[in-house]
């Protein structure tokens, strides 16, 4: 079996190391930081558990059951209650329910008449056949209009991306909504005629996919995967460079204790963009360059998790939580309802709200002080929620390079890894910064990198064709 070096101990990082464990493979993960799991953090204090990077995994696809499977992990999931599939959007400076059914659509104060006329509209649009890359703002101002993209999609583009839909693209950042359109010619059309074929595939749409997490919280998974791989993670390890000889990949590493190298037959970076940017990797005597990687935006994000006494909140926070447009004015792009999303995740009497600051509309909140970033959330929560006392818990995470964002002319990068792969046989690339930014997209990512060396290893190749 081929050694395979993975760089990177995510969630991707991980995952494909699992699953090449199991499938045979000599596996070393080196971990520049002290930790493993990256942006997943469970922090359990004062009856409180906290979440600084994402809340939930949506199972979209049977890979990741397999996953939480094989790392023990089936008796230790937990699902929210029917009641936490509310979600809200704020519109007139208040939290609305979004409509879960055509009738309530149509009857909702979130939109005005005209919006609802548009979506009627939407199917006898004509679709857009020129293959020429749009934004998403272009995208749902075409289809729907200029209401639904400043009241609904600008709110879940800052929900999903913090990022901007005027500048984030359609083909690469939402790549099935333009699949749609090229295919059915409407989005309506596509969301009734393509349920058949996801259900083939056993994919289940994002919107619609089962949301779970762990009795103790998202770490859990990076946890037992960690726990399973044992002294193959090598934490505290940086890779400073990589060069292939001899048809195998010699990695120059440094570590506390000293620097040393180790050789591998297959290298896997599950690292992030900026990163990458700046690592020197070496394949037929000439230097791979992949600086341009230093462009794609990593806006910072902060996560404020504060928790308050139930009597203290006038809003009854049931439900997964509220996101916000630019266009009402407020200083945090949206609020989880924690505590109703999961139990346990907050003491008897209590809540927990997860709120979150920055990204591309906000950039220069994230970096404020903790006490000033709290009463920044506080000031809004006050007045979409009604919160009136203090804090009974708090914790603040920033991310200074958060969420890559999958701008206009972002394909450019994924073209320059396909191109890099075939040219360096034996490295692969892995992880968010190409294959979706979700933490479902990322656990989807690592198993397809490990069933992709898997098949190579298989028709003794160093690389698939």
């Amino acid at each position: 079996m081929q050694s395979v070096a993975i760089i990177g101990a995510g969630i991707t990082g991980l995952t494909a190391a699992f699953r090449l464990r199991r499938a045979g493979f000599p596996v070393t993960l080196y971990e520049a930081s002290p930790r493993i799991g990256g942006v997943i953090q469970s922090l359990r204090k004062d009856g409180y558990l906290a979440e600084f990077g994402p809340n939930t995994i949506l199972e979209t696809s049977p890979k990741i059951t397999q996953l939480v499977r094989d790392a023990g992990l089936e008796s230790r999931r937990i699902f929210p209650a029917p009641e936490a599939g509310a979600r809200y959007v704020v519109r007139y400076g208040r939290p609305m329910a979004m409509p879960g059914s055509p009738l309530e659509f149509f009857t909702t104060e979130l939109f005005t008449f005209r919006a609802k006329l548009a979506v009627l509209r939407e199917p006898f649009v004509p679709p857009r056949r020129d293959g020429a890359e749009e934004s998403i703002a272009a995208f749902v101002r075409r289809r729907l209009g200029q209401e639904f993209l400043d009241h609904a999609i600008d709110a879940m583009v800052a929900g999903v991306y913090a990022g901007d839909p005027a500048n984030l693209s359609l083909q690469q950042a939402f790549p099935k909504l333009a699949a749609l359109e090229a295919r059915y010619g409407s989005l309506v059309k596509g969301q009734i005629l393509g349920a058949r074929e996801r259900r083939k595939r056993r994919e289940v749409a994002k919107d619609r996919a089962p949301k779970f997490s762990f009795d103790e919280g998202l770490q859990t998974l990076p946890d037992a995967l960690g726990e399973q791989l044992g002294d193959a993670v090598k934490r505290r390890t940086s890779v400073k460079r990589l060069t292939r000889d001899g048809g195998g990949w010699t990695l120059a590493l440094s570590h506390p204790d000293g620097d040393f190298s180790a050789r591998h037959d297959v290298v896997v970076y599950a690292g992030t963009a900026h990163q990458l940017a700046g690592l020197p990797i070496g394949s037929s005597g000439r230097l791979l360059d992949l600086s341009s990687f230093s462009g794609v935006r990593h806006p910072p994000v902060a996560s404020v998790v504060l928790g308050f006494r139930r009597e203290d909140v006038r809003h009854p926070c049931q439900g997964f939580g509220a996101l916000i447009p630019k266009v009402e004015g407020f200083s945090i792009l949206g609020t989880i309802f924690s505590s109703s999303l999961f139990p346990n995740r907050a003491p008897a009497g209590h809540l927990t709200l997860t709120s979150y600051v920055g990204g591309e509309r906000h950039p220069e909140l994230a970096a404020l002080p903790e006490p000033e970033l709290v009463e920044v959330t506080l000031r809004d929560l006050k007045k979409l929620f009604g919160v009136n006392g203090r804090p009974t818990f708090q914790h603040c995470a920033l991310y200074a390079r958060a969420i890559p964002q999958y701008n206009l002319g972002y394909g450019r990068y994924r073209k320059l890894l396909d191109a890099t792969e075939a040219e360096a046989p034996g490295l692969y690339f892995a992880g968010h910064y190409r294959d979706g930014i979700s933490l479902g997209d990322s656990i989807i990512s690592g198993c397809q990198v490990a069933e992709r060396i898997e098949k190579a290893s298989a028709s003794g190749q160093s690389a698939p064709a």
